[in-house]
């Protein structure tokens, strides 16, 4: 398995299963998509900064809402969230992808805005690999993002759509994630390869990937 990122909260898991990519997007993030293929699309919500399924090629399917789904012997869970905070007026739908390989499970959480219910933690088992916003304005900022962590409990955690050169100004710097977990900011990887759950540490470890373009 190689996990990489592609900036803001899109990914490609590669395996010689089942490829996916999460959350491709479009130009108006401020960045633009690599080529990339991959046999399934999963969308977390319907804005333009995650749901550029057509700027991906060869997808045989694309998954964008709550369901279980079984393709190639990975099995794919959306659980339905929203984005934003519980405070909000307004609450847009956001859909947790959790993906099931025979050897890893990883969780994509999309745009999430709130810290998780009891019913919703309970459908994300055993994470080994945990992709997480902690940009902050609609997604967890840095503080509701250590919450989930410690509920959560993964093996690994990646950071996603933070404050970079290209996106909002309103977000939060991942700086203050790192500083929110009480860890050094780690050397920055081009993706994250794993091939069995042996490679995983024995406690959380935050990493940080370098975008590739």
């Amino acid at each position: 398995m190689e996990i990489s990122w592609f900036g803001h909260t899109c990914f490609r898991l590669q395996d010689r299963i089942l490829t996916v990519v999460c959350d491709p997007y479009d130009g108006s993030v401020g960045m633009s998509l690599p080529r990339l293929t991959a046999d399934v699309v999963t969308i977390s919500h319907g804005t333009n900064g995650h749901s550029n399924a057509k700027g991906v090629k060869n997808w045989r399917k694309v998954l964008s809402g709550p369901g279980e789904y079984e393709i190639e012997g990975v099995f794919i869970t959306g659980i339905p969230t929203y984005h934003g905070t519980e405070e909000s007026d307004s609450r847009e739908p956001n859909t947790v992808f959790l993906f099931e390989y025979p050897d890893l499970n990883i969780c994509h959480l999309g745009d999430l805005g709130h810290i998780l219910k009891e019913s919703e933690v309970e459908a994300l088992p055993n994470i080994d690999v945990l992709m997480v916003p902690v940009g902050g304005r609609h997604t967890l900022d840095a503080a509701k993002a250590a919450e989930v962590i410690s509920i959560i409990e993964p093996a690994i955690v990646i950071p996603m759509h933070f404050l970079m050169k290209t996106s909002e100004k309103q977000l939060e710097s991942v700086d203050r994630f790192l500083k929110e977990m009480g860890v050094p900011a780690p050397e920055p990887i081009g993706s994250l390869k794993l091939t069995k759950k042996s490679q995983l540490p024995s406690e959380t470890q935050v990493l940080l990937l370098t975008p590739r373009q």
